[in-house]
């Protein structure tokens, strides 16, 4: 799983067609998942809310399969080529995996540097998620992966405000 999290890391494009096709490849993207949830809430222990850590992991689990599922629907019909084929399980081990660099986020700890480690760490992140949509949804064009990652992170984010509106109530 550690060589597979640092393939991811580094963008290769064979990792995600690998994860992709293995199907016992599930359990370890949610567990990318969860270790990189750890460390952005270790990262983040500096804002004072060790509860947060918790309620970070739930989020980002819950997060992952959302956000997958979105972009499973989104571009499975409305970005759909002749090539796509894909299904749920696809998108979220690859969606899973380019999380990997995620973990460098408990490096947001350090004073100073933190904030700065976070923004890299995170658009790291988006470059790997693009690219893991693309090879789930077997789409040859990288802008057609960037407009299904977009889309279906603003519909994830209206959702998470529902979600946070009705449950959590007003900050």
């Amino acid at each position: 799983m550690i060589g597979r999290m640092i393939r991811a890391a580094l963008l290769k494009v064979d990792l995600y067609e690998e994860v992709e096709a293995d199907k016992s490849a599930t359990v370890q993207a949610l567990l990318v998942v969860v270790l990189v949830a750890l460390a952005t809430g270790i990262g983040g222990l500096q804002s004072g809310d060790p509860g947060a850590l918790v309620a970070g992991v739930l989020v980002a689990l819950g997060g992952w399969a959302l956000w997958a599922l979105i972009t499973y629907l989104f571009g499975t019909t409305l970005f759909k080529t002749p090539e796509t084929h894909a299904d749920w399980g696809e998108l979220a081990r690859t969606m899973g995996f380019a999380q990997s660099v995620g973990v460098l986020k408990v490096f947001g700890i350090i004073p100073v540097v933190g904030n700065a480690v976070f923004v890299i760490v995170s658009l790291w992140q988006l470059v790997a998620v693009v690219l893991a949509i693309r090879q789930a949804l077997d789409y040859r064009a990288m802008w057609r992966a960037v407009a299904v990652a977009l889309v279906g992170f603003i519909v994830y984010v209206v959702l998470l405000v529902i979600f946070l509106a009705i449950f959590v109530g007003p900050a």
